[in-house]
């Protein structure tokens, strides 16, 4: 059973929300948007339905509504950012914005972030690039989830990855992808819904393969991406990897097993070694490599060769990374987001706690 809001009505109650909990105007609407912008993507997993989740780390003192952000170290084409706590719906735009500053002075930008929280989808810090005619490119770490191929134990969060690129006529590039076989969010919808995991997901906590979606509260794991070592789960393994140690180990965030959780009731984990999450961003101005207009135009004929491709039987065309997220956006715009019964009543329960109607 679901209920469709419009894009314009879960923005404002998110915006509101954010408020309540003490965010300025401008750090509630930067939030808002980041938030909403999975929803019209249909990236469910990371949308308002995690909403009742950032107000309860801020309820248990995790997450600051009023971060004062800053660089702490920085280079013409480098950036560290200390998130002081913040959402990281808020720290990510402040710290994507310094690399595309960068990026525009002197050709590339990087930022890395400590101390920040859950940042919402990859790919909204990284299209911000894209706007100004670079290349975006984002990742964060996040809490473990994931066994390693062969371990049975949680080292590695979904650890996503998005690299946004410009094109002329033709939309953006946008790869946006967890690291694992399955985002975390994606079991929690099929917990939601009673739908069973699809075969390479999950693990038990033995280690043997599983299709149950509460797993994970029972001591199972995440897999990388590839599902097992014969289907290249060492590769999935490997880019987790890269991004916690980009995000976190070249930041002063937490990493591996030590990242914070995001649900509030779970506890933190002991001996950590950095602060808070780490995050990763670039910018790469196009005409520092060459002319733009002549890039744009070589990306509109790499997109339609591929898009041209023969495809499988029964298949109707090649897609290109970015376009079925693209096609919803048109679609949720138009048509309204439909949220499942179980996000509204959260919801409805959040909007009675702060005296908003959504």
């Amino acid at each position: 059973m679901v209920k469709v809001f419009s894009y314009g009505e879960l923005l404002k109650f998110t915006q509101l929300v954010f408020e309540k909990i003490g965010c300025s105007e401008q750090d509630a609407s930067a939030a808002a948007k980041v938030l909403i912008s999975a929803d019209l993507r249909g990236i469910d997993s990371h949308g308002i339905a995690r909403l009742t989740g950032y107000v309860r780390l801020w309820e248990a003192g995790r997450a600051n509504a009023r971060p004062q952000m800053k660089v702490v170290h920085e280079t013409l084409s480098t950036a560290v950012v200390d998130g002081d706590s913040g959402l990281g719906l808020v720290v990510a735009p402040f710290a994507m914005n310094i690399a595309i500053e960068k990026a525009a002075k002197v050709g590339t930008g990087w930022v890395s972030v400590f101390n920040s929280n859950h940042f919402g989808i990859a790919a909204y810090h990284a299209l911000k690039a894209v706007e100004q005619d670079m290349i975006g490119i984002a990742m964060t770490n996040a809490s473990a989830l994931v066994a390693p191929t062969f371990s049975v134990e949680r080292l590695l969060g979904t650890n996503p990855i998005c690299v946004a690129i410009p094109s002329g006529e033709e939309p953006a590039f946008v790869a946006d992808l967890a690291t694992t076989t399955a985002a975390n969010g994606k079991l929690e919808i099929l917990q939601r819904t009673g739908e069973l995991a699809p075969a390479g997901w999950i693990q038990d906590k033995y280690g043997n393969a599983s299709t149950d979606p509460h797993e994970l509260k029972s001591g199972g794991a995440l897999l990388p991406l590839g599902g097992d070592r014969e289907h290249g789960s060492h590769k999935g393994y490997a880019l987790g990897s890269v991004v916690d140690i980009f995000s976190a180990v070249l930041s002063g965030a937490n990493y591996g097993p030590w990242v914070p959780p995001f649900p509030a009731y779970v506890a933190m984990p002991e001996q950590m070694p950095g602060k808070g999450i780490g995050h990763f961003f670039g910018a790469m101005r196009i005409d520092a490599f060459r002319k733009a207009d002549d890039f744009k135009q070589h990306m509109d004929r790499w997109i339609r060769r591929f898009r041209s491709a023969k495809t499988v039987a029964g298949e109707h065309k090649v897609l290109i990374p970015g376009d079925p997220e693209r096609e919803m956006e048109n679609e949720r715009l138009n048509n309204g987001i439909p949220l499942l019964h179980g996000v509204v009543e959260d919801l409805n329960n959040l909007g009675e706690k702060f005296g908003i109607l959504l």
